[in-house]
């Protein structure tokens, strides 16, 4: 089982230097927010992916895909009324998926909550549409990279939209892009499942509709720094794997970080390393 790090975690440490710590710590790999690498990651050019890739590779890591990714440039949004603000988000979409290929990234999270809760003045079924219709595009350009473009289900204390895997799954299947699926973050499951997150992974899971993992606290800290027990769910994720189901890494992303972002981040990797340690051992 591959772990990778969410590197804002380590911020404002500089790339290489993430890339050394996570390293370090024990980690497989980074999955990268784009606006940890430029104020505007429109801006980043393919010569520059290319180098933060080679960054990773010289400590032994892979930046594994990308998340966070429409906090910049301001003012994206896929559920807006303007149609040239949804064409402009999409465009910055597509150019994010052409860096995530040129980083070796093989996946990207859309969270990106207040970019797509209901505007004022738009019904919940009219933001769906256009969500989908920018989810069907950026799909298909996800497709011919060689990547998979995620729909992240959120919980209602972070949008108005998209808040199960099932939900996300409807516009999966309605797009019917290779390109796209969905993914399970354990915090927000947590909150909004009905399902333990291993039913949701065993249910899930051998559909082919969920391509990713975060493990991450209800709480919002990492895992182990809270009451959800992940040792059921690295055990279910580890027979998937096994059985050649889930063929992903599993990203640690906390929010809150204590004591701090590489302390957290240690402590992360220390108690799920610790966990699979133990159930290799006992079978």
């Amino acid at each position: 089982m591959r772990f990778s790090l969410c590197n804002e975690v380590l911020q404002p440490m500089p790339f290489d230097q993430q890339c050394r710590l996570a390293a370090t710590l024990g980690y497989d790999g980074l999955e990268v927010a784009p606006f940890t690498l430029a104020d505007n990651p429109e801006h980043i050019t393919d010569a520059q992916a290319a180098a933060f890739r080679r960054m990773a590779q010289d400590q032994g890591l892979t930046i594994d895909g990308l998340h966070w990714l429409l906090v910049a440039p301001a003012g994206l949004s896929i559920v807006a009324e303007d149609q040239a603000v949804r064409e402009r988000t999409v465009a910055f979409m597509r150019r994010l998926v052409e860096l995530c290929a040129l980083m070796g990234g093989k996946y990207l999270v859309h969270g990106s909550p207040k970019q797509r809760s209901i505007p004022p003045g738009s019904t919940r079924e009219e933001a769906l549409a256009r969500a989908t219709d920018c989810f069907a595009q950026v799909g298909s350009t996800a497709a011919k990279a060689g990547v998979v473009y995620c729909i992240e289900p959120l919980s209602t204390r972070e949008t108005n939209l998209i808040h199960t895997v099932a939900e996300a799954v409807r516009i999966v299947d309605e797009v019917g892009s290779p390109g796209l699926k969905t993914m399970i973050d354990c915090s927000a499951a947590g909150q909004m499942e009905k399902a333990s997150i291993p039913d949701l992974l065993a249910h899930w899971v051998p559909t082919g509709h969920v391509a990713h993992v975060q493990v991450n606290d209800p709480n919002r800290r990492g895992p182990g720094q809270g009451e959800m027990a992940f040792a059921p769910i690295l055990d279910k994720l580890l027979q998937l794997q096994r059985a050649g189901q889930y063929k992903g890494v599993v990203a640690v992303e906390p929010f809150d970080y204590v004591p701090d972002g590489p302390g957290c981040a240690a402590r992360a990797i220390g108690y799920l390393k610790g966990i699979v340690e133990g159930l290799d051992h006992h079978g």
